[in-house]
């Protein structure tokens, strides 16, 4: 662990820096620091929510799915669209049709009259006739009664004569005939009216006759109108009948455009949340990541200080000659053998490489760390970095990090504290080791592509605590 000043000495050595450059205070004055001036230090903030790699894949795919289902409704609209276009352009025409049937059905009403017009007209000529007619039949009732009554005086007259002899009586027709040839003329004058009788009655017959054509006339006329608006009407009825299907085929494409369109919305709105939700999500990651950048900047700068501060301590010490350094024991040795750990913080991994002198070429394994190129790197392993850091205080370690693990005392996991070298193990084999540094905290040299770090203690997997010192 990075050892760095607490805030009480900070806020300690600077109220002495104010003091002593106060004037009047000399070197060997005494310094009162105020209670109030030791605060405590604040922890550090609780990192942001990290939404998992799981749970961003599957707001993705809901984000997708939603997507989709909005693309394949936005298409079903636009099928419904061109649908409900058809029909209304089939309701256009069908009333079109209904209009064409209306104006067929005003032109036949319009015959209609015409043709009862015509009808009237008929009739009337028929009235006519018919005054005609009895005109001509009272004519020839009153000319037959005159014959009749003429006929009736000579044959009384002749008859008179035939046995009385001449008579001239009361018969004013025939009395006053002056000789018979009078009286032929008068017989001829009843042939005359009896004759006049018969042009009557011919009159009348054609009068009937004519009464007759106007009838028919006026029959077929009523009867070609009749049909005339039958058919019109039976025409507007169809169509109107088309365009009360044409309407109601739209309303019911309408209807289902309408509901898809109500869908579309919902499951837009359900994009919507699925997309916020989805950059919510990966807001958060964003943040996290942010605050991890922030922290890992935040701890390359502790890791810089701590070396720097660590490696300045290590040369205060006194060089060490060509052998060995002498042993060493107690809490300034626990932290000589820190300071030389802290010192390589940040120096690149490379697998079997360094040693008691330092960092060295690391060796091929013959699979990852020759995949990461650790051969040709200068660094440490786990091992080699705690045999660089127990040499300082004059302790040799092997190089295999299981035989460092049984080069001191075995202590309780529990009852670890700071120098102390941690190993972990699986299937009884040790396979990395570590410094403890105190506070949850170890150093070590983690992996290929990694580089010498402070990091939390990993209990999983621990299985020795190595005490040296």
């Amino acid at each position: 662990m990075t050892r760095q000043p607490s805030a009480t000495l900070v806020v300690v050595a600077v109220l002495v820096a104010v003091a002593l450059a106060s004037p009047g205070v000399g070197a060997a004055a005494t310094v009162v620091v105020p209670a109030a001036a030791v605060l405590p230090a604040q922890p550090p903030p609780p990192p942001p929510p990290n939404p998992g790699d799981d749970e961003l894949e599957r707001s993705r795919q809901s984000v997708q799915d939603r997507a989709a289902e909005v693309g394949r409704l936005t298409a079903r609209l636009a099928e419904l669209d061109a649908q409900a276009e058809q029909l209304q352009m089939e309701v256009a025409g069908r009333n079109e049709e209904a209009l064409a049937a209306r104006d067929t059905a005003d032109a036949a009403g319009r015959e209609d009259e015409t043709a009862a017009a015509r009808a009237a007209d008929a009739r009337t000529v028929t009235e006519a006739a018919g005054d005609a007619v009895a005109d001509a039949r009272a004519a020839t009732e009153a000319a037959g009664r005159a014959v009749d009554d003429a006929r009736t005086r000579i044959d009384a007259f002749v008859g008179d004569v035939y046995t009385h002899g001449l008579d001239l009586g009361p018969l004013g027709l025939l009395s006053r005939a002056t000789d018979p040839q009078d009286l032929m003329d008068r017989a001829r004058l009843t042939d005359a009216l009896s004759e006049d009788q018969a042009a009557v009655l011919e009159q009348l017959q054609q009068a009937r006759i004519a009464q007759a054509n106007a009838d028919s006339l006026a029959r077929a006329a009523q009867e070609e109108a009749d049909r005339r608006r039958a058919d019109a009407e039976q025409a507007s009825a169809a169509a109107d009948s088309a365009v009360d299907e044409a309407v109601a085929a739209a309303d019911a494409q309408q209807t289902r455009l309408d509901a898809v369109h109500t869908e579309r919305t919902d499951v837009q709105s359900r994009l919507d949340a699925a997309e916020n939700a989805d950059a919510g999500l990966r807001a958060q990651r964003q943040r996290y990541e942010a605050w991890r950048a922030e922290q890992a900047r935040l701890q390359a700068e502790a890791d810089r200080r701590a070396r720097e501060e660590a490696a300045s301590r290590v040369a205060q010490e006194s060089a060490p000659s060509d052998g060995p350094a002498p042993r060493r024991t107690g809490s300034a040795a626990i932290e000589t053998v820190i300071d030389r750990a802290m010192a390589q913080l940040g120096t690149i991994y490379a697998w079997g490489g360094g040693n008691s002198r330092g960092p060295t070429r690391g060796i091929r394994d013959g699979g990852v760390a020759d995949a990461h190129g650790d051969f040709r790197k200068v660094g440490f392993d786990c091992s080699g970095l705690m045999q660089f850091a127990f040499a300082g205080v004059g302790i040799s370690l092997p190089r295999y990090s299981g035989n460092q693990a049984n080069a001191g005392r075995l202590v309780p996991i529990s009852d670890m504290r700071r120098g102390d070298m941690l190993s972990w193990a699986e299937g009884g084999r040790t396979h990395h080791i570590a410094i403890y540094l105190g506070d949850g905290k170890m150093l070590e040299a983690p992996y290929s592509g990694a580089s010498v770090r402070v990091t939390p203690v990993r209990y999983d997997g621990l299985n020795k605590v190595t005490r040296l010192l």
